[in-house]
């Protein structure tokens, strides 16, 4: 990549942020609605931060005044010091907002000054790290999505406003028939065969084999997941693990996030105000144990879909990577829905909405690839510290940016979580035909 090239990057993605959070009251961005949801000022800065503390410092380009953000600002790097704890970002009024513009300007500055001047000699290493915070900016941005969402939706019925008009239909359009999409499996590689930058999470490429399954040709929808309510799903504690039959029993679930009866009527919060439930749209904001609990009861009430489970992200990216995995078909962040749409057309044996839509819940624990090695420096904090108590989602989502994306990301989220676009696809195993 040009510097020139990098720089338009760098500026684009910066001014990403900055669109995102505009629709924004003042008193939008100091919110931190529950512990895992970030106040936007913390998005903005911490994104900010990153690039301070991991670009400019090792280029000698760091200031007194950029330190004295560090307690608030860092998230969870051990290694660069001590942290204002995550459940307590919506404690602080200072920095203030404006406080937050102003460290975002100074700091773009010199990075962009360091693309335009630093030595040939130093580039390769600044490039890396340089990249590397542009994709944390972009995960950043899905989080901002989400986290405004949930702001947003927590505040009382009679004042919630939208985010912004985002153009989603909620016309009812016709839902594609759930078939089966078989593979044979065997011995495949896996992991960045693409090549590029990615995570270290991503590597390295290694082989595994895989039985004969099948997975499903799209998400399941809303309507498929009502059945599951209306059969005595959130009551039967035989399809649910017994961690999540215990976060049923104290959180109260009886529905996805966001769902709400409304007069006898199921309504959703959406980005765009309080919508009709359309029951051929995906199924969204599930946590992982929702997900495998469905699974389970498909399985059993389908005779079609017998022995339903969820897929192993290695079934995924096999899958995807055969059967369609279109970045530039797929509904993303970019396209500003901010909404995952209703699979509506015959799908032809491919794997419609793999790319964008909505994350997709594997079976696996989120675990390391064989021979893993991390980033080198602070930056071996950023994924595999992790590789404990959660579980992988693949394929991106409709606040996912549309450059982010790979079909070997990996993107990882504690079982309980349910704020994230997270949706359902299942699979069956094949071995016993």
């Amino acid at each position: 990549m040009t510097r020139e090239d990098l720089l338009e990057r760098f500026r684009t993605t910066r001014q990403a942020s900055l669109d995102l959070s505009a629709p924004l009251q003042p008193e939008d961005y100091r919110i931190q609605s529950m512990a895992d949801v970030s106040p936007p000022w913390w998005n903005l800065g911490h994104t900010t931060w990153f690039f301070a503390k991991n670009v400019l410092e090792p280029f000698g380009v760091y200031t007194e005044e950029d330190a004295r953000l560090e307690y608030v600002l860092n998230s969870y790097y051990e290694a660069l010091g001590p942290r204002v704890p995550r459940a307590e970002r919506g404690l602080q009024t200072r920095p203030t907002t404006e406080g937050i513009f102003a460290f975002r300007r100074r700091t773009d500055d010199r990075i962009e000054a360091l693309i335009r001047d630093l030595a040939d000699k130093e580039w390769d290493r600044a490039e890396f790290l340089i990249v590397t915070g542009i994709q944390h900016e972009q995960q950043h941005q899905e989080l901002l999505v989400t986290e405004i969402k949930h702001i947003l939706g927590t505040n009382v019925r009679e004042l919630r406003t939208a985010y912004r008009a985002t153009g989603a239909s909620s016309a009812p359009v016709g839902l594609t028939e759930l078939e089966p999409v078989t593979l044979e499996g065997g011995l495949d590689e896996f992991g960045n065969l693409e090549g590029g930058w990615c995570f270290d999470n991503e590597l390295p490429i290694h082989q595994a084999w895989l039985e004969p399954f099948a997975v499903a040709n799209r998400l399941i929808s809303n309507g498929e997941y009502l059945e599951f309510m209306d059969d005595g799903g959130y009551r039967d504690p035989l399809l649910w693990l017994a961690n999540g039959w215990s976060r049923v029993q104290e959180e109260g679930w009886k529905h996805p996030l966001y769902w709400e009866d409304v007069d006898g009527e199921w309504q959703q919060w959406s980005l765009d105000g309080m919508r009709p439930l359309e029951l051929d749209e995906p199924l969204c904001h599930v946590s992982f144990y929702e997900a495998d609990a469905f699974s389970r009861w498909m399985g059993s009430t389908n005779s079609s879909w017998s022995g339903c489970r969820l897929p192993t992200e290695r079934e995924w990216e096999h899958a995807a990577r055969r059967c369609g995995f279109d970045v530039g078909a797929g509904n993303f962040l970019d396209d500003r829905r901010l909404h995952p749409g209703c699979c509506a057309s015959g799908t032809n044996g491919a794997l419609a909405q793999a790319a964008g839509e909505l994350w997709e819940w594997t079976s696996n624990h989120y675990e390391a690839y064989p021979g893993y090695t991390p980033f080198d420096g602070p930056l071996m904090e950023y994924n595999g510290k992790f590789m404990d108590n959660q579980r992988v989602l693949r394929g991106g989502s409709c606040a996912t940016p549309r450059s982010h994306i790979r079909v070997s990301y990996r993107n990882f989220w504690a079982p309980e979580t349910r704020f994230q676009f997270s949706g359902v696809r299942v699979s069956r195993s094949l071995a016993d035909r």
